[in-house]
């Protein structure tokens, strides 16, 4: 639990019970040795998304240098900012006696955009940077409390032939017209089809997926297919037949058939339906997906909504879903299993494989990559560890496993050694120039 917010001679630190933490400007936090108009682009960032704190009286590097005169300083910076930023943000303003320093507080804004000087910005780590037409759009939408599932689709002829199919396959709905796509909140008298509805419909307008299939390494392309323009339900369909391809295979033992799974079906349906449903869709760039011999990786345009933490998001504690009328026509077609769980379904799935699941967000795409399911009952939990910094694919010598493991470098060749003889690894080479690969 955090006690109290202490600046210090030298630095800025959080007391935490008996230890102290050295602050450093992040996207959060702002310092500024000096009051000049520079800091109400920050204050435009900060009230535009989810809120921050500018220190005044500190230099760059954490270095406390306090101000002159603090009571006239609060003033001043009350001042500029009521009479720079509109609408009007939420703010509040702290003197800090001891260190006659001013610690400005902003909230995110719900009024959005906030702009100085007729432009709105965001925070780039911790530089602060005038967002772009698209991004602006964005935050113009936010304001108005409308999203962009809501808006009408520019193309109003639309035809759901698949969806009505996918309804009456998945959960026997005979009768289809528009009244189901009201239901569905597709469509309203006012404004017509809105973007789901186009994203769901027979032919459209939208990027979709684009699959490629590498060979030994990205130079060599053994297969490529794009499909876009067409119902996202469609698209999802036709990935699945792509992954069946590669990572599914049957096995024939006397008049039985048994199909092997190289990588699950539900963890590939689960990452597609997620890239589908989480994804920007306003921005024009396919979801990309990356199948290799060990692996898939699935890239999806944008990055977290607002609001959630890529902490929240990888540990399942928090979910808002961006695209929330199309997931809940995946969720009546049980295409996911419950809104917001898909990076929980994931990792559930992979519980008993060896190698697990990776998850990478940025600012501007999510990405998920899906090793190949292997389990080996035969491995000790130490020789578990060693396992996954292998490939199947390359060579990796001593020194490129050792320092990713937490055993020393004659351990790590000793369980590798055992894990040689376990049938599991083979061996090439000798001396220094051994090197291990995966059965």
């Amino acid at each position: 639990m955090i006690d109290f917010l202490r600046i210090s001679a030298y630095n800025i630190t959080i007391k935490v019970g008996k230890e102290s933490i050295i602050m450093r400007e992040t996207r959060i936090l702002e310092f500024k040795e000096t009051i000049t108009n520079t800091f109400l682009k920050t204050v435009s960032a900060f009230s535009n998304y989810n809120g921050g704190t500018i220190l005044f009286g500190v230099d760059d590097d954490g270095n406390v240098k306090g101000l002159s005169d603090v009571k006239q300083a609060c003033l001043d910076i009350e001042n500029k900012i009521n009479d720079s930023i509109s609408p009007q943000p939420n703010y509040t303003l702290e003197i800090q006696n001891d260190d006659q320093t001013i610690k400005l507080t902003v909230k995110g804004g719900l009024q959005k955009p906030y702009l100085y000087k007729a432009k709105a910005y965001k925070r780039n780590d911790t530089a602060t940077i005038e967002v772009d037409t698209l991004e602006f759009s964005r935050l113009v939408l936010e304001g108005k409390n409308i999203s962009f599932e809501e808006l009408p689709c520019k193309d109003q002829k639309l035809s759901f032939e698949i969806l009505h199919r996918k309804l009456k396959e998945n959960i026997q709905i005979e009768m289809f017209n528009l009244d189901t796509l009201k239901t569905l909140n597709l469509y309203d008298n006012v404004n017509g089809f809105n973007n789901i509805a186009g994203l769901l419909a027979d032919e459209n307008h939208f990027p979709g997926i684009d699959i490629v299939k590498f060979g030994e390494n990205i130079s060599i392309i053994q297969k490529r297919v794009t499909f876009e323009y067409i119902s996202v339900l469609d698209a999802y369909e036709k990935a699945l037949a792509v992954f069946r391809d590669y990572y599914q295979y049957e096995v024939i033992k006397g008049v039985e058939r048994k199909i092997i799974e190289k990588i699950p079906e539900a963890v590939f349906r689960e990452a597609i339906a997620n890239a589908l449903i989480h994804r920007v869709w306003d921005i024009d760039s396919h979801i990309r997906v990356s199948l290799f011999d060990d692996r898939i990786e699935i890239v999806s345009p944008g990055g977290l909504p607002v609001g959630i933490t890529a902490e929240e998001y990888l540990s399942g504690k928090l979910s808002v879903l961006r695209n929330r009328n199309l997931a809940n026509v995946f969720y009546r077609l049980r295409l996911v299993e419950i809104l917001g769980t898909g990076i929980i379904r994931i990792k559930q799935l992979y519980a008993e494989s060896l190698r697990k699941p990776d998850f990478e967000v940025s600012e501007n795409a999510i990405k998920i990559v899906l090793p190949i399911f292997e389990t080996n009952v035969n491995l000790t939990e130490d020789e578990k560890v060693i396992y996954k910094f292998l490939s199947k694919t390359m060579l990796k010598p001593i020194s490129e496993i050792a320092p990713y493991v937490p055993f020393g470098k004659s351990k790590t060749t000793q369980l590798l050694k055992t894990m040689g003889e376990k049938g599991v690894v083979a061996v090439e080479g000798k001396g220094r120039g051994t090197k291990y690969i995966i059965k």
